[in-house]
């Protein structure tokens, strides 16, 4: 036996040359292999941020003084902080936060001003939005330096006898909704949309190209059944499956994690519907698009991949720039997330998440409209 035998040059290098023509004719994987990396590099280069900062703050000030607005402009400069609306009631703040308006809301008490100068350290009260313990720890502890130092500059002359050691006011932090930071809380609620997106999509995408690989479409074909009738024969099963899984994530929530279910649950599951529906119409679009199921898990995590990390599951969202905060707010799972949790975690009221519900049946009439004309396209 000679070397040729075990091992041609030339035979390897047909092999190659063999490889790199498949690869050109399948572009589909191509191009998933270079997409893939690229959008990884930019996302993690790019749109993460753990330090979210630039926070929309809310303002009720009770007292209108000086040392109020050298303490907000203060908050300003600091870059966690953003103003965005001086409200005139504490209810006005309250429902600010709890819809996800603002993330903080400073509650300037009045006769602040008088108090001080008396020097009998009045508080402020920052509440915030604490869903999320990672887009506001960093924001509470800064505050707390940013508003014993704000005003030291203005202790001149007859108001320098307030300068001393202990600080001439008292902060007080209140974060809502997840006072002890439990994460948990966060992760937990959030894992219901992040499961549904994954499954969903990636099984409703593999389910009807499976049956154009085993060659069951044509049987289809062959048969009274309507494109119409085929397509939500197909996504019914599905939607019970994506009930059923979120059944399980709640129970789990409940009894495991002891998340407190704060909200309406059947309201939730209600308008689930909506967020379901859209997952599966993408799938339904990607089966239309690829050739064969490895294609079909392709596109569906090159959807997975950006859902899952802008939509504010494993990142602050608003510590993303803001192009990167654009095309989360496109993303159904960034509404869902926000709705998972506010009901459950605030409360919400229907009322309260309509902003979110319409953005998803807006993407899944684009997603079914697109899905159905392209699956029409294939049986005809």
């Amino acid at each position: 036996m000679n070397l040729t035998e075990i091992f041609s040059l030339r035979r390897f290098l047909a092999m190659v040359g063999k490889e790199f023509v498949q690869m050109r004719r399948d572009r589909v994987t191509f191009a998933m292999m270079i997409g893939i990396p690229i959008l990884q590099m930019v996302l993690f280069g790019f749109a993460i941020n753990a330090d979210p900062r630039n926070l929309p703050t809310a303002i009720v000030a009770a007292d209108h003084s000086l040392f109020g607005r050298t303490i907000v402009a203060a908050m300003a400069n600091s870059d966690y902080f953003r103003i965005v609306a001086t409200v005139a009631s504490e209810a006005e703040g309250d429902r600010l936060i709890e819809t996800g308006e603002v993330q903080f809301v400073l509650h300037i008490p009045e006769q602040f001003s008088r108090r001080l100068i008396r020097g009998e350290r009045p508080a402020l009260l920052l509440t915030a939005d604490a869903t999320d313990p990672a887009a506001t720890s960093n924001a509470l502890d800064v505050f707390r330096v940013v508003a014993e130092n704000a005003l030291s500059r203005d202790f001149d002359g007859p108001l320098s006898h307030l300068r001393r050691d202990s600080a001439p006011l008292e902060v007080i932090r209140h974060p809502r909704f997840n006072p002890e930071g439990i994460t948990q809380y966060n992760i937990v609620p959030g894992l219901m949309g992040v499961v549904l997106t994954m499954t969903l999509v990636i099984i409703t995408a593999l389910a009807i190209t499976r049956e154009r690989e085993r060659g069951t479409m044509e049987n289809l074909l062959s048969t009274p059944v309507r494109p119409l009738e085929v397509m939500l024969g197909k996504l019914l099963p599905y939607i019970i499956v994506g009930y059923i899984q979120m059944s399980v994530i709640l129970l789990a929530a409940r009894y495991l994690f002891q998340v407190p279910l704060a909200g309406n649950v059947p309201m939730l599951l209600a308008v689930s519907l909506l967020f379901i529906a859209a997952n599966l119409g993408v799938g339904l679009t990607f089966s239309t698009l690829a050739r064969n199921q490895l294609q079909a898990v392709q596109m569906a995590f090159f959807f997975f991949l950006p859902s899952i990390l802008l939509s504010g599951f494993m990142f602050p969202f608003r510590g993303m720039p803001i192009w990167a905060q654009r095309v989360g707010e496109i993303l159904p799972l960034t509404h869902y997330l926000r709705i998972v949790r506010g009901v459950l975690l605030k409360g919400n009221d229907f009322q309260q998440i309509l902003p979110n519900l319409w953005p998803i049946a807006l993407f899944l009439l684009v997603s079914l409209t697109v899905g159905l004309k392209r699956y029409r396209g294939t049986l005809d």
